[in-house]
């Protein structure tokens, strides 16, 4: 099991972008908890097998379609 965060930045003012992304990481097995959030980046700490981080980070570039995430700044915690 890996620990990150995810430093999230792009147009994400959209108020479902949270509720997105909380669900995506039930549905494939990480945990995901807020850290930070802001109209334009969100901090995100990610815990789960490393394959499943990476699905993670993916999920979130291709996002739910009210947001634009420009890119993705992976750091270990």
């Amino acid at each position: 099991m890996l620990s990150e965060v995810f430093v999230i930045e792009g147009v994400l003012s959209a108020p479902t972008f949270e509720g997105w992304v909380r669900s995506h990481a039930d549905r494939i097995g990480v945990a995901a908890r807020f850290r930070e959030s802001g109209a334009d980046s969100v901090s995100v700490l990610v815990e789960g097998p490393p394959a499943l981080l990476d699905a993670m980070e993916m999920a979130c570039l291709l996002g739910p379609i009210d947001v634009w995430v420009e890119r993705i700044v992976r750091e270990a915690a």
